[in-house]
């Protein structure tokens, strides 16, 4: 999987791969070529008292060192400029690969996972990338040029050394193996603590306030100690690994000098040839540790490289047409006929058989209690989901022959929790339209109530990730005002007023109707003040609607709209 893998998404640096292998080559050539110069010198010059001989081989062994610097230094540079490369492609093409998934697979991998995947496991790609490149082929080619020339040297006790080599890769492969799901575990659980992470900070305000810290502790310490032991357990198996290398590395020297020994008293082998076969053995064991290396990174490696290929792989269930409907018949119309909608793996739909028209110059509200599927009936609106029956049409066309751009920029959208993004306050405002001008941006402040507090400020005044250096009331006016901004046909509020105080809704609510006299306006709220001048209310109970008409026709004929009408004191909801 990670050689397919890493096949597949280093084809642009093909190039640059091929002059890392040559600079390795000739950087391990150099390597290698130093003993057996050094032996030469022992034999033809040491030992004959040859001074010429030592200058003029010591000169070479000078420029065979210089070559392996520079080469060395090369190849360095390339593998880096690879690894961050690749890092740098796989994050983008995770990020445009969320970015297109509609939010039924977002919800599937989870909002936790995407993150540890584009950030953690592309980084251990990216890591493996560097190993490989930096140390394992030069490894590889140590290694066996090492055998090679120990071989040359002397072929009798190079056996040794051959049998030891195939022993001690035989052995780690085998115990590597069994690491793999042990790194799967370790994702899975760096999963979760990012999971407990993001929602114990956003949350921090109630678990102080109900007095949960010690349970939230619990949670964490309970998924934190289960990545502690299983990291535990890889670390004593990457433990046994250089202690089980260097054993039979130390046993295989001294089998060498003792197997050498008996030769050179015979006079079948030279003492330099020891010395080069003693500097080759160093060499090797070298190659083996930096092997090593890549081998612990490898498991991990493969465990993040499915999974985010996993990612790249995952087809959006929300699919843009081949040829999308460009002209509409009925500008800011929205229908939906017998939509039914339901979340997978759920027992039982969330909508059931959904029909409601909105027409420009009305104003829909849709009222039910919490989980009666109101905020998922906007997300079909938007197309976040497709139905999984029947239709939700804008403008006379099915949203589904609609290309979704063109259909975003028909439909805007508040949504319940208003998020705001890390900037200005004029550059989220301009989120949906970046040529707006200031004009433009005070006009959607005044209509959204929100430009007393920001012009004491101004436009320029800074934005918090989130907006959590401004209010939930202000959040809530800030994202109104951005979608008033664009000036779409249909706008789809879900129950954007609610941070808001009565007087402050009314004088917005007020504001809208001048202002959007001839859109098209969902409104999805819990409010009866909010829905009490609706053109026509939707009664939602359990993804079914139960009452259609205006105020004064359900509070005389719908029990459930009459419920929540007595559940709440406001004047005049009750006749």
């Amino acid at each position: 999987m990670l050689v397919r893998f890493l096949n597949r998404h280093l084809r642009p640096y093909r190039g640059m791969l091929v002059l890392l292998v040559a600079l390795q080559l000739v950087q391990t050539a150099a390597t290698l070529l130093l003993p057996t110069l050094n032996a030469r010198i022992i034999d033809n010059g040491v030992l004959r008292g040859d001074a010429g001989y030592i200058w003029a081989t010591g000169a070479t062994m000078l420029g065979v060192a210089a070559v392996q610097i520079v080469t060395a230094s090369g190849a360095t540079l390339l593998s880096s400029r690879v690894a961050a490369g690749l890092g740098r492609d796989l994050r983008t093409r995770v990020f445009g690969r969320v970015m297109a998934l509609s939010a039924r697979e977002v919800d599937e991998i989870g909002p936790p996972s995407l993150i540890t995947r584009t950030v953690n496991d592309v980084q251990q790609v990216q890591s493996i990338v560097l190993t490989t490149a930096d140390v394992a082929v030069s490894a590889i080619i140590m290694c066996t040029g090492g055998v090679a020339l120990a071989l040359v040297q002397d072929v009798p006790v190079s056996t040794i050394l051959v049998a030891l080599v195939v022993i001690v890769i035989t052995a780690l492969t085998l115990s590597l193996k069994q690491l793999t799901p042990y790194y799967d575990a370790i994702q899975k659980h760096l999963d979760r603590i990012t999971h407990l992470l993001r929602e114990q900070i956003t949350g921090v305000r109630v678990i102080r306030a109900f007095v949960r810290d010690p349970h939230e502790r619990a949670r964490f310490d309970t998924t934190n100690h289960h990545l502690y032991r299983t990291s535990l357990r890889i670390g004593r198996a990457m433990t046994s690994m250089p202690v089980m290398v260097m054993t039979i590395m130390n046993v295989l020297t001294v089998a060498i000098i003792w197997f050498s020994g008996h030769r050179i008293d015979e006079g079948t082998m030279q003492l330099g040839a020891l010395l080069a076969l003693l500097s080759y053995v160093a060499l090797i064991i070298i190659a083996i540790i930096m092997a090593t290396m890549v081998f612990t990174e490898a498991p991990r490696a493969a465990v993040s490289a499915a999974r985010v290929d996993e990612v790249l792989r995952a087809e959006s269930s929300v699919v843009a047409p081949r040829t999308p409907v460009a002209e509409l018949p009925a500008r800011g119309l929205l229908e939906l006929r017998g939509a039914t909608f339901g979340y997978p793996g759920a027992e039982k739909p969330v909508l059931r058989d959904i029909t409601l028209t909105a027409r420009p110059g009305e104003t829909v509200a849709i009222l039910g209690s919490t989980g009666s599927g109101k905020s998922t009936l906007l997300s079909l609106a938007l197309r976040l989901y497709d139905v999984t029956e029947g239709q939700v049409r804008v403008g006379g066309v099915d949203v589904r022959d609609l290309d979704p751009v063109a259909l975003h920029r028909i439909v805007g959208y508040v949504p319940q929790k208003a998020h705001l993004f890390s900037g200005t306050i004029a550059s989220n405002l301009r989120y949906g339209k970046e040529d707006a001008t200031d004009e433009e941006l005070w006009h959607a402040l005044e209509i959204a109530q929100a430009a007393e507090f920001v012009r004491p400020i101004g436009l320029d005044a800074p934005i918090a990730q989130g907006g959590s250096n401004v209010s939930g009331g202000q959040r809530q006016r800030l994202a109104i005002a951005r979608t008033l901004v664009r000036r779409p046909e249909i706008y789809l509020l879900d129950d954007c007023f609610s941070a808001l105080d009565l007087a402050t809704e009314a004088r917005l609510r007020a504001a809208l109707d001048r202002e959007l006299r001839d859109a098209t306006i969902l409104l999805v709220t819990q409010r009866i003040s909010t829905v009490e001048a609706a053109s026509r209310i939707i009664v939602l109970e359990d993804g079914q609607v139960v009452g259609s008409g205006t105020h004064a026709e359900l509070i005389g004929t719908n029990q459930t709209y009459r419920e929540i009408a007595l559940s709440q004191p406001v004047r005049g909801a009750v006749r």
